[in-house]
């Protein structure tokens, strides 16, 4: 399909996708946002392909929602994002967070299945020589998260491990007191194996 025929097949998708439940108005919103500005990284129904943009099928509706306030806000800085929500407001987020929310995951082959291995137990129980907490403490046993955390299972591992890196160096710009203080006692291995382990769940 040529890019010219996206608009008309996204809002047919949008269609078969919403919630039926969901309101027709906010329906209507959120396919033409999706349509116009999310699709093209995220995917139709939030499975990006590129491990470059966060895959957010599933992901909580609260967390999507404050996230894009935080892009609008430049508490979150992204020269990618900010543009993508300048003309957003508060309604537009929550739903969008609702719409994400209510995508199907999906399961995820794990590249390295040691390395994962390894991974699962610094999730599970962190590192107590280096200081590390386990992961799971505040994202739950499988990193579904709550509507105040993000959920990272399923999530690309290459975006997984940039994240980490920025909260180690602060270079992430919001939700950093936290995730510094563990990012920053993490290993390079320690976080790809994480990363690894994390992409592997469901």
């Amino acid at each position: 399909m040529g890019r010219a025929g996206w608009p008309a097949a996204a809002g047919v998708v949008i269609a078969m996708l919403w919630p039926p439940s969901a309101d027709a108005d906010d329906a209507k919103r959120v396919e033409e946002i999706v349509q116009g500005k999310c699709f093209i990284c995220h995917g139709m129904d939030g499975e990006s392909s590129s491990p470059a943009f966060p895959r957010l099928a599933g992901q909580n509706a609260g967390y999507v929602a404050r996230q894009l306030a935080d892009y609008k806000s430049g508490r979150r800085r992204s020269s990618t994002m900010q543009p993508m929500v300048e003309d957003l407001g508060p309604a537009d987020f929550a739903a969008l967070g609702a719409f994400f929310a209510s995508r199907p995951t999906h399961a995820h082959p794990v590249e390295d299945p040691g390395l994962a291995e390894v991974g699962r137990g610094v999730f599970l129980r962190g590192n107590p020589d280096s200081g590390v907490a386990a992961c799971a403490t505040c994202h739950g046993p499988n990193a579904h998260g709550s509507d105040a955390l993000p959920r990272l299972a399923g999530q690309h591992p290459q975006y997984t491990e940039t994240q980490l890196r920025q909260f180690n160096r602060r270079s992430r710009t919001n939700d950093n007191d936290v995730m510094h203080a563990i990012a920053s006692r993490l290993t390079e291995p320690e976080m790809r194996a994480v990363a690894a382990y994390l992409s592997g769940l469901k």
